[in-house]
Order: structure tokens, then C-alpha cells, then sequence
């Protein structure tokens, strides 16, 4: 009894610091959403990963003379749904509130085992299919304008695409684990993100804004944010569960909420249902691995799971 209460209530010092991460995590949505004021969406990714990339580099000057073909064609192909990712979250936080958006893009976890069954035939468990189903009646009740449910505005349509593209960003990720070198990856991915989020700039019609004050506090705080959290949640999850550190991630949206809060942002009682359920799916879609495999399937499956830098 007192091994399974101390494994219910502990919380070690790696799982403190992801818990403070993604607190922070949540603070950020309203960060981007000021950004997309002063900036197009292309520009400031581009940007924000730019910075991200050059301060993995310099942690990692060592480490990068071993790059290999494989980490290279692995760095490209997360790197570009990493850009488009965060590119179309961005833009979608031009039409809704950060608050709604951070539920939308959570959404991620629950599309990961629906991608694999589309994309890979691996056909989701019992409790992924809950998951998603929750999500997804979550989603029409968050984003549901007025009276009409089963209308989703351009704003959450854009966010959901998001969605989608971070969730395969983690099952590219998941498909390579093992192979690479995690630092040399990740820069190679962030130099990619910002590259292709740059090219967008020309077909999407954006131009280089003037860098205010405000914008390039917030584009160089995020990029060096987004580079200490990598490196962070590289460090906090060799010793944290994949499976445990998805439960703390989906706090982000909820931390993203109580900031929209305070800065004024006010959700109507239906799209805070829509929240709950879509929590409620994320966490169902993660149970079912602890649940239903043995340790060290569990483990591998998880990987597959695990979000690599959610915001």
C-alpha cells in the first residue's frame, strides 16, 4: 500500500520542472497571439525557430560534426511539419482567441493513433477510439459559434490543421527514435522549420514587418524559450515516462485558458464544456497504453505518444 501511494502522490524534480514548462507553455499562446499583430505568421516562425536553432547550435558545436545522412533526411521531414505546424497555429490565433486555441491544437494526441490507422493500417486500441470520439465532440462544442454546432469557423479550421501536422510531426518523430542523435535532429529540424516557414512568406504574400520593440522581444524570447525547453524535455524524460509526461503536457491548454482569463479572454459555458471533453480525450487516448500493454510494450508504444516542444 505505501509503494502504490508513493507512486500515485511523488512527483520527482524532473516532473516539477515539466510541470513549470508547460505553465509556461500555456503563457505563450497569448505571446504568439500579440506577435501575429505586429507580424505575419510565416515571418515570425520563421523567425522564432531561426533563433531556436542557432541557440541549440551553439550547445551542440561538438556534437554536430557527427551529423549523418539519416539525421539529416530525419531533421528535414520533422522539420517541415514542425513549419507547418506551428505556422498554421499562428495564423489560426489571428481569428481566435489563445484560449481556444490551445484546446484545438491538444488535439494532437488523440489524432496520433487516427494517423497511424489512415497513414500506417495500425488499427487504434479501444481507448484511442474514445479518445477521439471525446475530441472530437469536444471540438464542436469549443468551436461552435452561436447556435450552429456543426459550423467550425476559418480560425479553428486553420487550428486543427495545426493539429494534424504536429500530430504527425510526433509520429515522424516516433519513426526514427533510437536512430539519430537527439541534439543533432534537433537542429536540423529547427533550421528546416524556419527555412520552409521563410519560403511560405513569397505564395502567402507576406513581407518582412518592421521590427518593433515589442515584436523582437517576443520572437527572440520564444526562440531561445523553444531551444531551453528542448533541451529540457530531453534532459526531464530520460528518467520521466512518456506516458507520464503526456499527462502533464495536457495541462498546457489549461494553463493557456487561465491566462486567457486574466487577459480578458472569456469563454462561453459551452466552449468550456468543449475543453473538458477534449481533455477528457487526450488523457483516455493515454491511459489505454498503461492499461492494456506490458511494460515493455508500454514503453515502446508510448514513444510514438510523446509531444516534442507542444508550443
Amino acid at each position: 500500500m505505501s509503494q502504490r501511494s508513493g507512486y500515485s502522490f511523488s512527483i520527482k524534480p524532473q516532473e516539477a520542472i515539466l510541470i513549470i514548462i508547460t505553465m509556461f507553455w500555456g503563457g505563450t499562446f497569448l505571446a504568439v497571439q500579440y506577435a501575429v499583430t505586429q507580424s505575419g505568421p510565416f515571418f515570425f516562425v520563421g523567425i522564432r525557430f531561426a533563433t531556436a536553432a542557432l541557440a541549440v547550435a551553439l550547445l551542440s558545436l561538438r556534437t554536430l560534426r557527427g551529423l549523418t545522412w539519416l539525421e539529416c533526411k530525419a531533421g528535414v521531414a520533422i522539420g517541415v511539419s514542425i513549419a507547418l505546424g506551428y505556422s498554421l497555429q499562428t495564423w489560426g490565433l489571428q481569428y481566435i482567441p489563445s484560449s481556444k486555441s490551445a484546446f484545438i491544437t491538444a488535439m494532437y494526441v488523440p489524432l496520433v493513433p487516427l494517423l497511424q490507422w489512415l497513414c500506417l493500417g495500425r488499427m487504434p486500441g479501444l481507448m484511442p477510439c474514445v479518445g477521439i470520439v471525446l475530441a472530437f465532440i469536444g471540438l464542436i462544442f469549443l468551436a461552435g459559434p452561436g447556435d450552429n454546432l456543426l459550423a467550425l469557423g476559418e480560425g479553428e479550421l486553420i487550428t486543427l490543421a495545426s493539429a494534424v501536422a504536429i500530430a504527425a510531426e510526433i509520429i515522424l518523430i516516433s519513426a526514427w527514435a533510437g536512430k539519430v542523435d537527439v541534439r543533432r535532429v534537433t537542429v536540423v529540424q529547427l533550421v528546416t522549420a524556419s527555412l520552409v516557414a521563410f519560403i511560405a512568406m513569397a505564395p502567402a504574400g507576406e513581407s518582412v514587418p518592421p521590427m518593433s520593440t515589442g515584436l523582437l522581444v517576443v520572437t527572440l524570447g520564444l526562440g531561445i524559450f523553444s531551444a531551453i525547453i528542448q533541451v529540457t524535455m530531453n534532459w526531464a524524460q530520460r528518467s520521466v515516462s512518456p506516458t507520464r509526461a503526456t499527462v502533464i503536457y495536457t495541462g498546457e491548454p489549461v494553463w493557456a485558458g487561465i491566462f486567457g482569463r486574466i487577459a480578458g479572454e472569456r469563454l462561453p459555458l459551452l466552449a468550456l464544456l468543449g475543453a473538458v471533453f477534449i481533455i477528457a480525450g487526450v488523457l483516455v487516448s493515454e491511459l489505454k497504453l498503461k492499461r492494456k500493454a506490458t511494460s515493455a510494450e508500454s514503453t515502446a508504444d508510448d514513444a510514438s505518444q510523446v509531444p516534442s516542444d507542444p508550443q
